[in-house]
């Protein structure tokens, strides 16, 4: 992607100031994005984005700066700009470039740059048309098809060298059904780290007609009440609620700075016994996995919380020198536009012993979440708010009737300190989260689970 001579002088520019770690991330992506609205392809866009980020530490200064000139002398004036802002006296020898390579645990059958238009148009209609024959309530069917090769190379001042080349497909699917004056919205969208083999081997009936009958089942459902509930999360997206008010909180972005409330507690009993809370980037093709972070180191499985215990961190370069902790090849970025910093890749609690059926049977009263929806929270505290996009009452041990306008309102540290029944049927969900490095390819995912108490708001 870029000549080892040069990349050796950029990275020497760099560290002619004084700075002591300097490195470069070099990206070459393609993109390709579809929308279907009613059958019809409303948009089409595909593009191509070349840049090249440099960095440069001084302890525990760093800089940062970007280009998309990818002459030696536009990179040299960039490493340059960057080496500015540091001031020091010692100059750091370069190390040698040494290639690196790691096994490929994400091999890809069929590379979406390589697959015609409408091939990939014919599957689009193939899920709007399912939708929208599901019930005759159901109104408009948007699709969303997006493919991406993103190629990387990174190489830095201690001799790493090192490419990868990421695929990325996903379908996204929203059925929206109204009835007088009432609408509803069910969505699904399914994504992996996989050519256009995933798109034409997904079951589309299943996920189309599950996108539909969210919406029909919603124009139906009873206003939720309000108070203080048991709350059983179903499994997959479900997780969404510990990866925003845990998983971000665990994070070496906000840990090194003490803005998290589970910083300086490793070995603390953080949850009950049957919660353990996993991070891992190495999870065949799917949606968050990544063979390197965009530091270039491997990634790995991280237990984050085993048996309720905090176990560690997710820690990118910089922090790990604020932490005095290794990193855990958790470094990641949107693009050559944002500095990486710790993230996360597909973090999920593991199953437990319990069946979905022993979970509802074992609840008396409560608030059954099928499917989550968005929400916001603070990760300096935990307090969240998320949406229920899919809800049912549950009494005396059986799922009642569907519910609407339901918000699960509390605190991740202490909602995590009352899960009391996990599930075996541990699932994935793809999604995209945003920090403080931009928006990245994320799987959030659990088996079902039951909190002995969440606050409900509703719409009564």
């Amino acid at each position: 992607m870029l000549n080892k001579l040069v990349i050796e002088n950029v990275l020497n520019a760099a560290l002619s100031t004084g700075g002591d770690f300097s490195e470069i991330f070099v990206e070459d992506r393609f993109t390709n994005n579809m929308t279907m609205q009613s059958g019809r392809i409303e948009t089409s866009l595909s593009g191509r984005d070349f840049g090249v980020g440099i960095r440069v530490f001084k302890g525990l200064q760093s800089v940062y700066a970007y280009t998309t000139d990818f002459s030696q002398d536009g990179l040299l004036k960039a490493a340059k700009n960057a080496a500015h802002a540091i001031k020091g006296i010692s100059i750091i020898q370069l190390a040698p470039l040494i290639p690196e390579s790691f096994v490929n645990k994400h091999p890809i059958e069929l590379m979406p740059q390589g697959i015609e238009k409408a091939r990939k148009v014919g599957v689009m209609k193939k899920a709007s048309d399912t939708a929208m024959n599901y019930h005759s309530s159901i109104s408009q069917v948007k699709v969303q098809y997006t493919d991406e090769e993103q190629n990387v190379l990174i190489a830095n001042s201690k001799g790493k060298y090192i490419e990868d080349k990421r695929v990325r497909s996903r379908m996204a699917i929203q059925a929206i059904a109204t009835r007088d004056q009432q609408m509803e919205t069910g969505f699904y969208g399914p994504g992996a780290h996989q050519g256009f083999e995933f798109i034409e081997n997904l079951n589309m009936d299943h996920y189309a007609k599950e996108a539909a009958r969210i919406a029909v089942t919603m124009l139906d459902a009873s206003p939720c009440p309000s108070g203080k509930f048991p709350v059983i999360i179903d499994n997959e997206f479900g997780g969404v609620i510990f990866h925003e008010a845990c998983g971000h909180g665990l994070e070496a972005t906000a840990v090194a700075k003490n803005h998290s409330v589970f910083a300086n507690r490793l070995g603390e009993k953080v949850a009950p016994d049957i919660v353990t809370y996993i991070d891992d980037g190495t999870l065949i093709n799917e949606w968050g996995s990544i063979n390197i972070d965009d530091e270039g180191e491997v990634v790995r499985k991280n237990v984050l919380i085993e048996n309720g215990i905090l176990k560690g961190y997710l820690i990118d370069k910089f922090n790990s020198r604020r932490m005095g902790m290794e990193s855990t090849g958790s470094g990641r970025r949107q693009s050559f536009r944002f500095a990486p910093t710790s993230r996360m890749t597909n973090t999920y609690i593991a199953p437990g012993k319990s069946t979905p059926d022993e979970i509802i049977a074992n609840t008396e009263h409560g608030i059954y979440a099928k499917y989550m929806g968005g929400g916001q929270v603070n990760p300096a505290t935990g307090d969240y708010n998320f949406a229920v996009m899919e809800a049912y009452e549950v009494k005396n041990g059986k799922l009642g009737k569907p519910l609407k306008g339901a918000t699960l309102i509390g605190n991740g540290p202490n909602t995590l300190q009352h899960v009391d029944m996990v599930g075996n049927n541990l699932g994935h969900g793809a999604g995209m989260c945003g920090a403080l490095s931009g928006s990245i390819p994320v799987n959030v995912g659990q088996p079902m689970i039951r909190v002995s108490e969440i606050t409900v708001g509703g719409r009564n």
